[in-house]
């Protein structure tokens, strides 16, 4: 009882001594930008911070960043692979990678790993690897397949996918 009396003491004093901690700032509204990207280019013009672009050496606003949906390799790669499970899929990494499928033999499956080296549609800016998964009763063998058919079927199948849609979008544009 004895033991229980003081640790409730302790922790009462503990969280009402950090109650000024806790609570929210007052902030004059006709003083601070409402808007976060206002409130940002205040502090950096105040020089309370820096932005990403200052880091590069670029200018504000001259990105060239591109959405998933306007690069055309990307596309592609989503389409053709949409039978698949996906197990990973990151545009700014540029990097898609299936989850283990097998189509009908439980002890066979692949794996397929898609890496983009660049957003121009090219053979040379995709790198494509399979691994298959062969099973024996417990023991399980993974094996990368180096120029398999299925990853040169897959690069050409994406890369005229690819340069279809870029086609496309140009068309419409």
């Amino acid at each position: 009882m004895v033991k229980k009396t003081l640790l409730y003491s302790v922790l009462f004093l503990f969280l009402t001594s950090c109650g000024g901690a806790f609570k929210p700032k007052k902030v004059d509204t006709r003083k601070v930008p409402i808007k976060a990207e206002d409130r940002a280019r205040k502090n950096i013009n105040q020089g309370k911070g820096t932005s990403l672009g200052d880091l590069v050496g670029r200018n504000r606003g001259s990105t060239t960043y591109e959405f998933s949906t306007s690069n055309p390799m990307w596309r592609a790669s989503l389409e053709i692979l949409d039978f698949l499970p996906l197990s990973t899929v990151d545009y700014s990494g540029g990097l898609i990678i299936s989850d283990w499928y097998s189509d009908g033999n439980a002890n066979e499956s692949i794996k397929i790993t898609i890496r983009f080296l660049d957003n121009e549609v090219r053979s040379e800016n995709l790198k494509i690897s399979v691994h298959q998964k062969v099973c024996k009763i417990n023991n399980c063998n993974v094996n990368l397949l180096s120029q398999s058919k299925i990853s040169n079927e897959l690069k050409t199948t994406i890369i005229r996918k690819a340069a279809l849609l870029e086609k496309n979008s140009k068309k419409k544009k």
